[in-house]
Order: structure tokens, then C-alpha cells, then sequence
């Protein structure tokens, strides 16, 4: 490994990478000489082996708080990769049946035509609960009880099974609950004692005092008045009772992006509000790459892996997404008016998440790759901007693959 120290408009970014993926390590402090970057972390586990981990930049756009070895961020819906590797560890250990009805574990679950909803469905974006209806209270967010309440009384949207929609937050009540059920220890006690605490990664859902001083604030993409015209923007705009717009927008005034109080930073919330950064993810990831490190079997990963749900049009995004069970598969968008902001190109075995903004984590059982890449500066679109892809594509191309054309990076 070699020591990297560069200089940057954001400040210093520093770290180690293997001669191998010097040209990642390039990529990534171009990052913040051409592309905007504030203050990132970016880290890549191959065959069980860290080759490259880097940091730097800053926790604010004056460039006065240094981007630390140990800084972590808000990571968004990167969390939801933690969520499922929760519920499919309860499924690798037999607590939790993949194909069972949710009411065998969650009785009060079924009313309002739920009663046959499956695990499956919980976690494939499918079972029709992917924002909610009424006005959420103030603060309920941080209220796991009232949020299991709220989803327990309502319709779906569609009958479960039927289409698919992102369940943009509420996916970390509707499958955090199985494994709270399941396991009798609340998400973020689970994901801790059993994923976090062993594999040594700073990533919590639910995050302790103690660590609140190590977090970078998140700066808000602001588009300005050309601001690219989406079908999922126009969703919003047109219709503040789209499930696109609620899904964004009806969360009871929750700060997502930047908590403050104690309530906010302890709220396990499993869609959206997990706490990390780039090596952090990597670690978690990487046993998913490298044949289970224990953890999982391989069919296991395989069932994780493959794709259960694709579609022409998310009835939360506005675009053909594909997912596996609780994770992103490679979604090419390229051929739409604003498909480069609605992409996230990995290779084709690959799955994990993205989070708003563009963070990323992800694993790749083809070329054993784990990888983790947080930020602070978040960027426009709903997948990955120019700053997650273009690390992301110098990783396959350090890997020996060869093109994206089709879709998924090929060798």
C-alpha cells in the first residue's frame, strides 16, 4: 500500500492505495478539483484485502473543519442495504422465512388488505406501502411505536405483490420490524451487535452520543432556477398527493439530512438515517463479495443478489429501476432526457444501495469487490451524480473490465 497525500481547493485528502488502483485514488481527488466535492470518504476491499482508503476535503464549504480519518455523514438510503442484510442473516439463521406471511411474525400487520402480504414483499419494494397518506405527526419519525401504528392501519396503494414503488423511507419500518419481531432486539441493536460490532464498522442506525461530534454536516444540492425537469420532479410539482411527492416530502418535519438534537441522532431510522462512511461500508459489505465471510451462505448471497423486481416506470421514481431483495441492482437510464442523473451503473452480479445525494455502497461477488463511498456535498438526481460514478467506474476499470455499454460494467 501506498501513503497518498494530496492537496485539494477542499483541503487535504489522505489515506492508502494499492499501486493497482492509483488511478481510483486520481479519480477520487479529481473529485474535488473539477467536480464539486466538499468533503468525501472512498474505500475498496477486493478478495477480503482493503486496496484503497481515502478521506479528505471538509465538513463545511469555507473549508475550515477538516474531513477526518474517522468523520462520518448521514448516508440516507445506503441504509436500507443495512436494513436487509439484518433481515437476511434472521433468514440464513432460520428466524425469519422469506416466503411467510408478514402477520406470522407481525400480527397486527394484517388489516386493510395486508393480510397476505409476504416477507418477499417487504423487502422487494412491492407490498404497496411506499409513503404515507395522512400528514405525519411532528417528530414521529423518532418514534418507532407510533410509525409500526401508522403503517399497521393503512391501505396500500396498490394490491401487495402487484408493481413495485420505492419505499423511499418507510422501508425501514416495514422490513426493521421484522427483524425486530424476529429477533426480539430493536434494529439498531441488532445491526449492531450482530453485523456493525463484529465486522469493526463505524455505521449505526440509531447513533450514540458519544460519536455525534464526528459528524460532517450534509450540504444540500440546490439546483438553482435550470433545475432539470424529471418525471419525478414533475410528479412532485404537479401533484403534492403523488406518492412520489409524499414519499419525499410527508415526514413530519424530520431532519434527514442534518440531525441536532439527541431524539434525532438516536431515531433508528432504517430507510434513510443511517450514520457512516466509506471504509465503514466497505467493511460491512465486503463479506457479501467474498463468500459470506462467515456470516452468510452462498445461496444466501444469491438469493440477495438476484433481481425480484424490475419495471418500465417506479411508481415512486418516475423510472425503470430494478431491485433484488432490499438492495439496487445496476440501473442504466442513460437513453432518458435526464437519464444521467437517474443512473447507477455497476457490474451486472452486483447489488447494494444508493443514498440521496450519491453516496454508495455495494459488493460484487464476480470480482470480490466491497465498496464504500460516502460524502457531504450532495449532488442532483435520484441515483448516482458524476462524483459516485466516475470512482465507481475507475474501480472496474483497475478491475479489468472493459465497458458499460450494455448496462452492467462487462470485462
Amino acid at each position: 500500500m501506498i501513503d497518498l497525500h494530496a492537496d485539494t481547493p477542499m483541503g487535504a485528502v489522505s489515506g492508502r492505495v494499492h499501486e493497482d488502483f492509483q488511478a481510483v485514488a486520481e479519480t477520487f481527488v479529481a473529485n474535488f478539483t473539477e467536480r464539486g466535492e466538499v468533503g468525501a470518504a472512498l474505500s475498496m476491499n477486493v478478495e477480503g484485502e482493503t486496496v484503497l482508503d481515502l478521506w479528505g476535503g471538509a465538513q463545511d464549504h469555507a473549508g475550515t473543519t477538516p474531513w477526518e480519518e474517522d468523520t462520518v455523514s448521514i448516508v440516507f438510503s445506503v441504509t436500507k442495504a443495512a436494513t436487509a442484510m439484518c433481515a437476511h442473516l434472521l433468514i440464513e439463521r432460520g428466524e425469519l422465512d422469506l416466503h411467510a406471511k408478514v402477520t406470522d411474525y407481525w400480527p397486527e400487520f394484517g388489516q386493510n388488505g395486508k393480510e397476505n402480504v409476504t416477507v418477499r414483499m417487504m423487502l422487494n419494494h412491492s407490498v404497496g406501502l411506499p409513503a404515507f397518506r395522512e400528514p405525519v405527526p411532528e417528530g414521529a419519525f423518532y418514534n418507532w411505536d407510533q410509525m409500526i401504528g401508522i403503517l399497521e392501519k393503512m391501505e396500500p396503494f396498490w394490491e401487495p405483490g402487484t408493481r413495485n414503488g420505492y419505499h423511499m423511507v418507510s422501508f425501514g419500518w416495514t422490513v426493521g420490524e421484522l427483524v425486530r419481531r424476529a429477533s426480539g432486539r430493536s434494529l439498531g441493536t441488532y445491526f449492531a451487535e450482530e453485523l456493525a460490532g463484529p465486522l469493526g464498522a463505524d455505521f449505526w442506525i440509531g447513533l450514540p452520543e458519544e460519536i455525534e461530534a464526528r459528524v460532517a454536516r450534509i450540504h444540500a444540492h440546490n439546483p438553482g432556477p435550470d433545475i432539470p425537469m424529471t418525471d419525478f420532479t414533475k410528479a412532485i410539482i404537479d401533484d403534492r398527493n403523488s406518492i412520489s411527492a409524499l414519499s419525499l416530502l410527508n415526514t413530519g418535519g424530520a431532519n434527514m439530512g442534518n440531525p441536532k438534537t439527541r431524539e434525532q441522532f438516536a431515531g433508528e431510522i432504517g430507510g434513510a438515517g443511517g450514520i457512516s462512511n466509506g471504509r465503514a461500508m466497505a467493511k460491512l459489505i465486503a463479506p457479501l463479495a467474498n463468500g459470506g465471510g462467515g456470516l452468510y451462505s452462498a445461496d444466501t448471497i444469491s438469493q440477495m443478489s438476484r433481481i425480484s423486481v424490475a419495471t418500465e416506470r417506479d411508481a415512486t421514481l418516475q423510472i425503470p429501476s430494478r431491485f433484488a431483495l432490499g438492495f439496487m441492482k445496476s440501473m442504466d437510464n442513460r437513453h432518458r432526457p435526464f437519464g444521467h442523473i437517474e443512473t447507477c451503473i455497476l457490474g451486472e452480479q452486483a447489488f447494494g444501495h444508493v443514498g440521496a445525494g450519491g453516496s454508495i455502497m455495494f459488493a460484487d461477488p464476480e470480482c470480490r469487490l466491497g465498496f464504500g463511498y460516502s460524502m457531504n456535498q450532495m449532488g442532483p438526481g435520484l441515483l448516482l451524480n458524476d462524483r459516485g460514478q466516475s470512482v465507481v467506474d475507475a474501480a472496474y476499470r483497475a478491475l479489468g473490465y472493459t465497458s458499460n455499454s450494455s448496462g452492467a460494467w462487462t470485462r
